[in-house]
C-alpha cells in the first residue's frame, strides 16, 4: 500500500507546489497588473518583463525554477527512508511541471514551463540540467530566439540522459516535458516560420513600428506622401531677370 500511496502523495505535492503561479503572485505583491491580462497573456518571467519591472521578472524566473527544483531535491535527499527513489523524484518533477502549465489555484491558466523544467532537470541530474542550460545558451546566442533555444534544449534533454547516463525514469519525464513544452510554444513556432518572432532584446512589434506607414514619407514635401500645411506648390516658373 505504502509503495503506491507515498509516491502518489509526493507527485500530488509536486503538482500543488507547481501550481503556485509566481508570475501572478509576485505581480500582485508588487502592485503590478496580472500578467495574464497583457502582452502574450502568458504568466511567465518573459511576459512579466513587459510590465517594465525587471525585479519582478527576475523573481518570477527564480521562483518558477525553484518550485521545480526544491520538491524533486526533497525526494532525492530525504525520500529513501520512505522508499521513494529516482522514479518518484521523476514523478514529482513532472507533477511540478504540470502544475505550472495547469495551476489548480489559478483557473488552470499557466505558463510554458521553461524555468520549471530547468529546475526539475537540475534536481534530477545536475549534469543533465547543466548540459540542457548550455544547449539553451548556445542556441540563444547564435539564433537570438529564446523560444527556439528553449524548444531545442528541451528536445536534447532526454537524449542527453539516455545516451550519457542510460535509460531511467528521468528519460520519460524529460521526454514528456519536452513534448508539452513544444506544444505550449505553438504560437512561437508559427511566428518563427513567418519570421515575426521577437529576438532576444527586441521588443514585440519593434519591427512593425520601425517601418513607416504606407503613403507616408519623411522626405521633402516634393516626394511621395502628405504635404505639410502652409507649404505652397505654385512656384514661379519664370526666371528672374538679370540686373543690367
Amino acid at each position: 500500500m505504502q509503495d503506491t500511496l507515498y509516491p502518489l502523495l509526493a507527485a500530488l505535492a509536486g503538482y500543488l507546489i507547481g501550481s503556485l503561479s509566481f508570475a501572478v503572485i509576485i505581480s500582485r505583491v508588487m502592485g503590478l497588473s496580472d500578467p495574464r491580462s497583457y502582452g502574450s497573456g502568458n504568466p511567465g518571467a518573459t511576459n512579466v518583463l513587459r510590465s517594465g519591472n525587471k525585479l519582478a521578472a527576475i523573481l518570477t524566473l527564480v521562483f518558477d525554477a525553484l518550485k521545480g527544483y526544491l520538491p524533486v531535491l526533497a525526494v532525492v535527499l530525504w525520500g529513501a527512508p520512505l522508499g521513494l527513489g529516482e522514479g518518484t523524484a521523476a514523478m514529482v518533477g513532472l507533477g511540478a511541471f504540470l502544475g505550472h502549465l495547469w495551476p489548480v489555484f489559478f483557473k488552470f491558466e499557466g505558463g510554458k514551463g521553461v524555468a520549471t523544467a530547468a529546475g526539475v532537470l537540475l534536481a534530477l541530474n545536475p549534469l543533465l540540467g547543466a548540459a540542457t542550460l548550455a544547449s539553451w545558451l548556445i542556441i540563444a546566442y547564435f539564433s537570438r530566439y529564446s523560444s527556439l533555444a528553449a524548444m531545442v534544449a528541451a528536445v536534447f534533454a532526454p537524449f542527453y540522459q539516455m545516451l550519457i547516463w542510460g535509460m531511467s525514469p528521468i528519460v520519460l519525464t524529460a521526454g514528456i516535458m519536452a513534448l508539452l513544452l513544444i506544444w505550449r510554444h505553438e504560437a512561437n513556432i508559427k511566428k518563427l516560420l513567418n519570421g515575426t518572432e521577437s529576438k532576444i532584446g527586441q521588443k514585440s512589434g519593434a519591427a512593425a513600428t520601425a517601418t513607416p506607414p504606407a503613403g507616408s514619407s519623411k522626405k521633402h514635401p516634393h516626394g511621395v506622401g502628405p504635404k505639410p500645411h502652409g507649404h505652397s506648390h505654385h512656384h514661379d516658373s519664370k526666371p528672374k531677370g538679370k540686373k543690367q
